[in-house]
C-alpha cells in the first residue's frame, strides 16, 4: 500500500476538512482543553476570512470550524517556518474573533477562538525538549490570570517524541500519523491501524483513493514547496551577505576615524581601496 504524506496541502485538507470526526479527534487531542471543554460536534466554516472593506486583506486558512458553544477553531499545517507566520496566525485568529460581533450582539457573547498550528520545522531551538507551545493572553505577573478570547497552540513536528506525552494517547497517535506516514512508508505502525480515527485517516491518504487530478495537485504542491524553500534559503543568504558587508563597512569607517591608512583598512576588511575612499 502506498500512502501520500498527510502534511501536504491536499491530503491535510482532505483528512481534516472533509471528516468532522477526525477533526474533532485532532483538536481534542492537541488543544489544552479541560475535560468539560471537549469538543463534541462541529460545523465547517469557510476557510476564507474575507475583510469587511475592500481595503482589507483576504486570508485563507487550512480548516476552520465552529462547535455547538460557538467557539471557533482554526487549523493550519505549515511546512516552512518564518517569523511572519506568527503574525499571520495572530491576524487570522483576531479577525475570526472580531467577526463574531455584529450590531445586535453584545461583547459578553463573544466566544473564544482557538488556533492550532502544526509546523514541520523547528523554530524554538532554545527549548529542545518542548514541542507543544500554548499561548494565552495572560497577566504580566500572574500567569494564572487569563483574558479568554484568543488561544494559540504551536506544534513543532520534528521535535515530537511519543514518550513526552504518554498520558494523551490520541495526541501521540495523531502526531505519529503526521510524522511517520509518507510516500516512503513501507510498514504502518500497528497502533495506527488499530485505532479507528487514524485507521480512517490512513485510508484517506492511500494513493489508490486519489483521483488523477488530486495526484497532480499533490505533486504540484511539493514542486511549489521546493521552489519556495530555495527562494527562502536564497533570501536568507543574501540578507546574511548584506549584513556582513554592512558590518565590514562600519568597521572600515571606524578605522578611518581612528586614523588608520586606507591601505591597511583594505587589508583588514577586504574592501577595495577605491570603495573605502568613498566613505
Amino acid at each position: 500500500m502506498r500512502y501520500l504524506d498527510p502534511k501536504a496541502d491536499l491530503t491535510f485538507k482532505k483528512i481534516f476538512g472533509e471528516h468532522k470526526d477526525l477533526l474533532i479527534s485532532l483538536l481534542n487531542a492537541l488543544l489544552p482543553l479541560a475535560d468539560n471543554e471537549q469538543i463534541e460536534s462541529v460545523e465547517y466554516l469557510s476557510p476564507e476570512l474575507v475583510p469587511d472593506t475592500y481595503v482589507g486583506k483576504n486570508s485563507i486558512v487550512d480548516v476552520r470550524c465552529r462547535d455547538v458553544k460557538n467557539r471557533q477553531f482554526i487549523v493550519e499545517m505549515q511546512m516552512l517556518w518564518t517569523e511572519a507566520f506568527k503574525q499571520r496566525v495572530l491576524f487570522n485568529a483576531s479577525k475570526a474573533f472580531v467577526r463574531q460581533l455584529d450590531k445586535k450582539r453584545k461583547y459578553e457573547f463573544l466566544q473564544p477562538v482557538y488556533s492550532l498550528n502544526l509546523v514541520n520545522e523547528t523554530f524554538m531551538k532554545e527549548y529542545p525538549d518542548e514541542f507543544i507551545h500554548n499561548y494565552n493572553v495572560v497577566h504580566e505577573l500572574h500567569s494564572d490570570e487569563i483574558i479568554n478570547g484568543l488561544h494559540f497552540t504551536f506544534v513543532e513536528l520534528p521535535k515530537f517524541q511519543a514518550h513526552s506525552i504518554k498520558e494523551k494517547k490520541m495526541a501521540v497517535l495523531w502526531l505519529r500519523f503526521l510524522t511517520e506516514i509518507d510516500e516512503h512508508t513501507k510498514e504502518v505502525p500497528q497502533e495506527l491501524l488499530d485505532n479507528p480515527e487514524t485507521s480512517k485517516a490512513l485510508k484517506t491518504v492511500e494513493e489508490s483513493a486519489m483521483t488523477k487530478d488530486e495526484l497532480l495537485a499533490y505533486e504540484d504542491f511539493w514542486d511549489k514547496l521546493g521552489a519556495e524553500r530555495l527562494l527562502f534559503v536564497d533570501s536568507n543568504k543574501r540578507s546574511m551577505e548584506e549584513g556582513r558587508a554592512e558590518g565590514r563597512k562600519e568597521v572600515a569607517c571606524n578605522l578611518l576615524r581612528m586614523g588608520m591608512s586606507i591601505e591597511d583598512i583594505a587589508k583588514a576588511t577586504g574592501i577595495s581601496k577605491e570603495e573605502i575612499e568613498t566613505y
